[in-house]
């Protein structure tokens, strides 16, 4: 079964409660309707009432009604979920009022939903910006424990019959979200993509921390940095596969790794390829993408406590309801299902 196809069958065996913040934009709406025609979530959109049911209709969309809306402007709302922000925040020196009213904010009112249990995860992006979906996400929701930062991981759908990574997929992290990360952070950006793989990819992951040195073949305070992360790793997640620091061909081509790397425990077989910062990440992933004829998928946000995923601001319907698929994955996989 192709990884889609899996996840697909998962979130419809497990469903989930989605919370889209963006209830009045089309791209939205048009992905939300697919995704209740296929039985795949319970969809809460955001929004007035009156108006995404207009659009709806403009858009000929027959299953939005099946959905959930919760009016941002309805002081019912307000008033169940402002208190929680206030609680959140109120060391920081927010008052009551200030609660109220970025309560209005749908994206922040969805993480909310989120927080109170009302919801198991947020997809928002198509008309905010990153910064903004982060945002609320970083006030609200916070990263899950043993965690400080949030990273972004692709999944990289390879070829069928490839021979490198497991079931035909690599995860790549981060490569959307952290531009210098430290060596502490490095080392929670790997165990999070190992979380990833295991949550969404479904395959029991191989950490490479990677480097332009393999095993002491250069002298460099980066490469500290990847020698440094990864004891880390290993403190963070003891049973954790994971070698470092590799050059990639050490981490994924067994012949290499047995010449470069002879003690490693990945034997060349990483599957789960961790980038010392986003510049590398970011330029190998859309290398990989357009010369390899290869589907990445994301990106995919790690580290939140509950799962809220970002879209690109250039998105199709079709993205939106595979980020939705997606963070459906994720929640299941955070209950453990």
């Amino acid at each position: 079964m192709e990884l889609f196809e899996h996840l697909t069958e998962r979130a419809r065996t497990h469903r989930q409660r989605i919370v889209l913040p963006e209830g009045l934009e089309p791209r939205t709406l048009t992905a939300a309707d697919k995704i209740i025609a296929d039985n795949l979530a319970d969809i809460t959109l955001i929004g007035a009432p009156a108006d995404i049911m207009a659009m709806a209709k403009e858009l000929k969309l027959d299953n939005i009604q099946k959905a959930n809306i919760v009016d941002p402007a309805d002081e019912e709302v307000i008033d169940r979920y402002a208190p929680l922000f206030y609680e959140l925040r109120k060391s920081k020196g927010i008052t009551m009022e200030e609660a109220r009213l970025t309560t209005h904010n749908p994206l922040y009112l969805g993480c909310l939903m989120v927080k109170a249990g009302d919801a198991d995860g947020q997809v928002a992006g198509a008309m905010n910006t990153t910064g903004n979906v982060l945002r609320a996400a970083f006030q609200v929701i916070k990263t899950v424990p043993g965690i400080s930062v949030v990273s972004g991981a692709f999944l990289m759908l390879l070829p069928k019959g490839s021979k490198f990574g497991t079931n035909d997929t690599l995860i790549f992290a981060d490569c959307a979200v952290v531009p210098e990360p430290t060596a502490p952070e490095l080392a929670q950006i790997a165990v999070s993509a190992a979380r990833t793989a295991r949550d969404i990819a479904g395959i029991e992951p191989r950490v490479a921390i990677l480097s332009f040195s393999t095993k002491g073949s250069a002298k460099s305070d980066r490469v500290d940095k990847v020698i440094e992360a990864t004891e880390l790793a290993h403190q963070l997640d003891p049973n954790l596969i994971l070698d470092g620091e590799l050059q990639a061909d050490a981490a994924i081509v067994p012949s290499v790794a047995n010449s470069k790397a002879p003690n490693s425990p990945l034997s060349g077989r990483a599957n789960v390829l961790v980038f010392p910062n986003l510049e590398v990440g970011n330029i190998a992933y859309k290398l990989v993408q357009r010369l390899g004829g290869v589907q990445a998928v994301g990106p995919v946000l790690q580290g939140l406590a509950a799962p809220v995923n970002d879209l690109s601001r250039g998105c199709f319907p079709e993205d939106i309801y595979k980020t939705i698929i997606i963070t459906c994955n994720q929640a299941i996989g955070l209950k453990g299902l």
